[in-house]
């Protein structure tokens, strides 16, 4: 069972370090978001990219089969 509030994939493999710059009110913002949920900065900008990844992966829904693309495709053809 997965307990960590992190998806398996962030806590697997090296971890590298790099230089973020950001505004000022934002990294406010964050401070006070991650306190919320009991993170460091650090773990909160983790959690909300791996997130943001995570939704980004999630297949989109199909089309409705004879929506209007459909009828105005073939208005176009008649």
């Amino acid at each position: 069972m997965h307990l960590t509030p992190y998806p398996p994939f962030v806590l697997m493999g090296e971890k590298k370090a790099f230089a973020l710059r950001i505004q000022a009110e934002t990294l406010k913002e964050l401070e006070r978001w991650a306190q919320e949920e009991f993170r460091s900065v650090n773990g909160q900008i983790e959690f909300i990219l791996s997130d943001a990844l995570r939704k980004r992966k999630k297949p989109k829904p199909a089309a409705p089969v004879g929506g209007e693309a459909s009828d105005k495709a073939d208005e176009a053809v008649a």
